[in-house]
């Protein structure tokens, strides 16, 4: 079990733009093992201020795990992988790509910018909850966050 949640919540960004799938992983994560806080951007643009404490994000409790959708307005999700994998301050926190592409030019692309790893949704909807728990089982409990 991760240390974390001892002294409280997993603290997870959720980057994504398609209500329906917030509204899929916040189900998910609720129903979930490990007590957690879910923070969701819309965008690129305001997942970066979020990360970086700009404007209306100032008190935000920096993630401890970022899921990550590629297909975003403003800033795609490759250029916020690129942002937060060249920041010093950002580079360790662990990054789930959770994407509807399986394209392979697209896991290439998420792996040579240091994706953490790259999980394809499901569009059926029992298998897009499994997903996310499985997703949850492992990088919140199984693995070994760092401290931030």
């Amino acid at each position: 079990m991760n240390g974390k949640t001892i002294g409280g919540p997993i603290e997870i960004l959720l980057v994504e733009d398609s209500p329906g799938d917030v509204r899929l992983t916040k189900e998910a994560l609720k129903e979930g093992k490990v007590l957690n806080n879910l923070n969701v951007v819309g965008d690129g643009v305001e997942a970066l201020a979020f990360l970086r404490k700009e404007g209306p994000y100032t008190n935000m409790t920096r993630p401890d795990l970022i899921l990550l959708d590629l297909n975003l307005p403003k800033k795609d999700g490759r250029e916020v992988l690129e942002a937060i994998k060249n920041d010093p301050d950002l580079k360790r926190i662990p990054v789930v790509i959770l994407t509807t592409s399986s394209a392979e030019k697209d896991v290439l692309k998420s792996y040579d910018l240091h994706a953490n790893c790259y999980v394809t949704k499901p569009v059926d909807f029992e298998q897009f909850i499994t997903v996310v728990k499985s997703v949850e089982d492992f990088w919140l409990t199984v693995v070994k966050l760092p401290k931030t």
